[in-house]
């Protein structure tokens, strides 16, 4: 089939590979134009060079020009694989079978931008994934299909996604597009009674307030390992955190410290107190980069006692 594909970073460069890899013609890639800011070439764009074709970079894909370049592209079908510009629907209907699109949640579930992240902040114990028609609405559309992968009580963000939804995503768009070319897909519409959306899970949503629940604490950080980093501050050095062990005290009265206090410091690691029992920093990031918990214990000079700023 002939694809035209609107993405951008490694998810974009793996579904280009996966539809080229098995013998589809590519007729138009659509990617973000170039940072002036960044040092990095976009992922997609070096990798569709690379491959012989030549990268499409609107500044608005709602131009004139980008409809043109869809239309002239003859494309059966349009895939939306981690896309950072808005797509009119003027431009997602052009194909012949028209556009699906790439999320991941389990859709009407977690609707927006940081969809992963939220989920495993929030505790929740499955996620997935949804190919659906996009349209004007943030992640409305009509569902394809849907894959569902389980949060282990462990997972981290980056697990969850470049171990699951990332290799499971790249097959699902190539399994969807098959269906929709095909004529043998169905178009189910989300029920908004389910629906809740989530903003971006920035600076603010990554800050440790130690003296929530632990297991609050510690699905925050999962959720933000790598990215952004949980974070506390020591004085006013900030102090992000990514690699704990949790240890949940069987009693209230059992609990060691306050919350925020350093409590234990090892060969390995250190340990902070809070609401339910004690997280373990096995890896960390201050201003001489990530290290080890007792790495940066030492960078910062901790000492029993002292706190963390909750």
């Amino acid at each position: 089939m002939r694809i035209a594909l609107i993405g951008s970073a490694d998810f974009g460069k793996a579904v280009l590979d996966a539809f080229l890899d098995r013998g589809d013609e590519v007729v138009a890639v659509f990617c973000p134009p170039d940072n002036p800011k960044s040092t990095k070439p976009e992922v997609l764009k070096e990798a569709a060079i690379a491959r012989g074709l030549t990268p499409l970079q609107f500044a608005s894909l709602k131009s004139a020009e980008a409809a043109q370049a869809m239309i002239d592209s003859k494309a059966d079908i349009c895939v939306m694989a981690y896309v950072l510009q808005f797509v009119p629907q003027e431009l997602a209907k052009l194909p012949r079978h028209g556009t699906i699109q790439y999320h991941p949640s389990l859709l009407p579930k977690y609707r927006g931008p940081s969809a992963i992240n939220w989920a495993i902040a929030l505790g929740e114990e499955k996620t997935g994934l949804t190919i659906f028609r996009p349209s004007d609405g943030l992640d409305e559309g009509e569902v394809i299909l849907q894959k569902e992968v389980a949060i282990g009580p462990d997972d981290t963000l980056g697990k969850i996604y470049f171990d699951h939804l990332f290799p499971i995503g790249v097959q699902a768009l190539l399994e969807a597009a098959d269906l929709v070319v095909a004529n043998q897909h169905q178009e189910i519409v989300q029920d908004e009674s389910q629906a809740n959306y989530e903003g971006w899970f920035g600076a603010d949503a990554a800050q440790i307030h130690w003296a929530t629940h632990i297991s609050q604490i510690y699905n925050l950080i999962r959720a933000c390992n790598p990215a952004p980093g949980a974070w506390t501050k020591f004085g006013e050095q900030k102090v992000q955190i990514y690699d704990v062990h949790k240890h949940v005290s069987p009693t209230f009265a059992s609990v060691k410290g306050k919350p925020g206090e350093i409590t234990q410091i090892t060969l390995d690691s250190f340990f902070v107190a809070c609401n339910g029992g004690q997280i373990e920093v096995i890896k960390a990031k201050g201003a001489a980069g990530k290290v080890t918990g007792a790495e940066l214990a030492k960078e910062l000079g901790l000492e029993l006692g002292q706190f963390f700023k909750s």
